[in-house]
């Protein structure tokens, strides 16, 4: 009789890739409400105790708005047919704190209506935040790196 212990071994793995991918579907399924209220960005709760922390000084509610607005228009003459939002980089957006991505995700989606996250801002801001962790996406902008728009 042959042995079929590798392909029970195979299959086992088969089934946990399987799960794991099953349950990454439904992670992100659940991430992509509506619900702007959530201190735990698209289910990030290790930041939650930094939000909390942050949100409860009057300062730090204003001092994401004046990173988010850094992008300058002619330091990406490539970019020029994006609006203020999209044109943000990878590089600047991974400088920003959490409520500052949250409100720059927000502003590109605004500037893009009916892309593929309409309705969906959590799901576009984790993508963001995996996608921007790559170097060779720094200079890109976020909206072209997620593929919200396409240059």
């Amino acid at each position: 009789m042959p042995d079929h212990s590798g392909v029970t071994h195979e299959m086992k793995r088969l089934t946990v890739t399987a799960v794991a991918l099953g349950a990454l579907t439904i992670g992100l399924t659940g991430c992509g409400g509506d619900d702007h209220s959530s201190t735990d960005a698209n289910g990030l709760r290790r930041n939650g105790s930094a939000v909390a922390t942050s949100a409860g000084v009057p300062a730090s509610s204003t001092a994401p708005a004046t990173p988010t607005e850094t992008p300058a228009p002619t330091a990406h003459p490539e970019n020029s047919g994006l609006g203020p939002a999209s044109q943000t980089t990878c590089d600047e957006f991974r400088k920003l704190d959490i409520e500052g991505e949250k409100s720059l995700m927000d502003r590109i989606l605004a500037e893009n209506p009916g892309s593929k996250f309409d309705g969906s801002p959590n799901v576009a801001l984790g993508t963001a935040k995996l996608v921007c962790l790559s170097k060779s996406e720094a200079g890109k902008p976020v909206a072209v790196a997620i593929g919200i728009v396409t240059q």
